[in-house]
């Protein structure tokens, strides 16, 4: 028999694979060295899976999806025509229950001369309405690569870029989803991204026990102002009739406040039928949502924060509900 000499990514699946006394968290060096491998194709199918799978297991760590996040922002070229970027939006749970508000909000900031930049993946769970068929359902373009997403950024102060532009190993690791059965770290990682070096990121999270997973590896990025919150669905949209836990990571430490709810508790029930119209009906002015409104008016309140404009809940909302109520009632992204 032939003795073969184990494969070089194999030593990361035994790191986490050893059992209950023996598997660790890989370091922020070698989740970096992992990542990279797995981008660059050298790493096997069978090793891809096993690795995501025995992470999701153990629960990635800060650490991990710092050096994750730098492997994959390493492997992508950010366009030089790209302008200064003042917020990253990643967007990347979908909405079941509710209207994606939450684009209102971004394109209000664009609208009021805040340079967003959204990125997301459509279509990796059924049932859901994501950003990318939400805008061109809007009427917003939605860039094909990064040099158009540059442009739209320069001429619209927004853009949206799908992940498979961004990375399309990623893509295909968050595509495992169905097949595999379970979300995988990468769903954690690409919220960390931030490809066009924004100076504030804004991360909507499903899981409370993830939000500081999230603080910590903006912290080991060494990113100047992340702003992490349990948003709607997973989403980066404020939830209105709830208190919101305000995680804001920045200059190397942390602070966590409670943001107080904006209306009654029981105020929303479920979209029963998920009409993107309504959110351009809002816009114009052509019919009312109560709850809509406020989850876009807040949304805006914490994307002020995240870009350091005020640390204070009121002032932020009392600005946010202004730029609201004196919006330009056409909703046009050039």
């Amino acid at each position: 028999m032939q003795f073969r000499a184990p494969h070089p990514f194999a030593r990361f699946v035994n790191i986490l694979g050893r059992g209950k006394t023996m598997t660790r968290s890989l370091t922020q060096e070698e989740a970096r060295e992992a990542m990279g491998m797995i981008l660059a194709g050298d790493a096997l199918p069978e090793q891809v899976g096993a690795f995501l799978m025995l992470l999701r297991v153990k629960e990635e760590g800060p650490a991990e999806i710092a050096g994750f996040a730098e492997a994959a922002r390493a492997a992508f070229a950010k366009p030089a025509n790209a302008p200064p970027v003042d917020l990253d939006w990643p967007s990347y749970a979908g909405k079941r229950r509710r209207l994606p508000w939450y684009l209102l909000a971004a394109l209000l900031l664009a609208a009021n001369g805040r340079r967003v930049f959204m990125h997301g993946l459509d279509g990796h769970t059924a049932g859901r309405v994501y950003s990318g068929a939400a805008l061109l359902h809007l009427g917003v373009p939605v860039a094909r690569d990064a040099e158009e997403a540059a442009r739209h950024l320069s001429a619209a102060n927004f853009a949206y870029l799908s992940l498979e532009a961004i990375s399309a190993p990623l893509a295909d690791m968050i595509g495992l989803r169905p097949i595999l059965g379970l979300r995988s770290p990468v769903h954690t990682l690409v919220r960390a991204l931030n490809p066009f070096d924004a100076r504030a990121s804004l991360q909507g999270v499903f899981h409370p026990g993830y939000m500081t997973v999230h603080r910590d590896a903006a912290i080991l990025l060494d990113h100047a102002r992340t702003v992490v919150f349990r948003g709607d669905g997973g989403e980066g949209e404020r939830r209105p009739n709830k208190p919101a836990q305000v995680i804001t990571a920045s200059n190397g430490g942390h602070d966590d406040r409670r943001w107080p709810a904006t209306m009654d508790e029981a105020s929303q029930a479920a979209d029963d039928d998920m009409n993107l119209d309504r959110l351009e009906a809002v816009w114009r002015g052509a019919t009312t949502d109560p709850y809509g409104e406020a989850a876009v008016i807040g949304t805006v309140a914490l994307a002020l924060h995240a870009m350091g404009e005020t640390d204070d809940p009121a002032r932020a909302q009392a600005f946010a509900g202004e730029l609201w109520r004196t919006r330009t009632r056409t909703l046009a992204v050039a």
